[in-house]
């Protein structure tokens, strides 16, 4: 019989000199890249929330990086054609599956390059018109408008912008024509309406409380499911008979596609657990932001309607960029 020992020594040695497989390697064993698309706002915020949060959940470092330009797509290109190993993230927000309806060239596609981790916060907003406008709810200005086609007309922070593609819904659903008036950026916007050069405005919800609260300016609606505290008398959409009507800036966490699917649950779990903290939940509300967490499967399809949803009012609007 053949002595079987010495090959067997031989093949044990051979197997311990060679690199452990990559599932039995712990994740994260280095630290982590978390790429922002934007260096203002609430996406700066959380880009900073997260990456402190997580380097305690997770055990090493997770370093903010602010790639900003282009809406956010020049992060997004980036992240698309990084390694998928879990050590480079994206924190982007809702221009992230708006953009393919808007720019004709993209580097990246929202559903074949990156995969969801889980949606992060969202914040509505609201349709605002300036005092003049004799207008109380959002029955009143549609019927004002379709009495005088052309003669409203609404601002936006640009072509593109999400206060233009809520204005355009509010349009299509009532079948009115109130004209378009781009500045560039939300504030010139709201300035402008505050002085009368524009009838109105969609806006984000926090950027509008005060000029609410103090009569500057007149809250039709709130463009969500529930109201907002800090307008407890505007009503909602859904309340004013437009249902439709949902228009809501959101943030969200993804990797790029090919990630291993056990990494994105345990990053899944870890932010999950962040955002809906007692402690991360009381600074969001504290700016009028909310915690808007979900599965992976649950961002997909998200996305995907938010995608379709959108790119028919582009299509419609006949909003071109170039």
């Amino acid at each position: 019989m053949r002595n079987l020992k010495a090959p067997l020594s031989l093949a044990l040695l051979a197997l311990l000199a060679c690199p452990l497989p990559v599932l039995a390697q712990k994740y994260p064993e280095k630290s982590i890249r978390l790429v922002v698309g934007y260096q203002t706002g609430v996406a700066y915020m959380l880009g900073l929330l997260l990456a402190d949060k997580l380097r305690d959940s997770l055990g090493q470092t997770v370093v903010p990086d602010f790639r900003t330009g282009a809406a956010g797509n020049i992060a997004l290109e980036l992240v698309a054609k990084a390694p998928p190993d879990g050590y480079t993230l994206i924190l982007t927000s809702t221009g992230f599956v708006i953009s393919p309806s808007l720019f004709p060239k993209l580097g990246y596609d929202p559903f074949r390059d990156f995969v969801p981790i889980t949606l992060l916060a969202s914040v509505p907003n609201v349709m605002v018109v300036h005092p003049s406008v004799p207008a109380k709810s959002l029955a009143e200005l549609a019927k004002l408008a379709k009495a005088h086609p052309g003669k409203l007309n609404f601002g936006s922070g640009g072509i593109g912008s999400s206060a233009q593609l809520g204005s355009e819904l509010f349009k299509t659903l009532n079948k009115i024509n109130i004209v378009h008036v781009p500045y560039k950026g939300a504030a010139i916007a709201m300035t402008a309406m505050l002085s009368g050069e524009v009838d109105m405005v969609t806006s984000s919800v926090p950027a509008t409380i005060p000029l609410v609260n103090s009569g500057r300016i007149r809250a039709l609606a709130v463009t969500a499911q529930k109201r907002v505290p800090a307008l407890p008398n505007v009503p909602t959409t859904v309340e004013a008979g437009m249902p439709e009507l949902i228009v809501i800036t959101w943030w969200c966490l993804l990797a790029p596609a090919g990630t291993k699917p056990d990494i994105i649950e345990q990053l899944n779990a870890a932010v999950v657990k962040i955002m809906n903290s007692p402690e991360v939940k009381s600074k969001l509300t504290q700016v009028d932001v909310d915690t808007l967490t979900s599965t992976p499967a649950e961002l997909g399809k998200f996305a995907r309607d938010e995608n379709e949803k959108w790119g028919r009012v582009i299509k419609e609007a006949n909003i071109r960029l170039r």
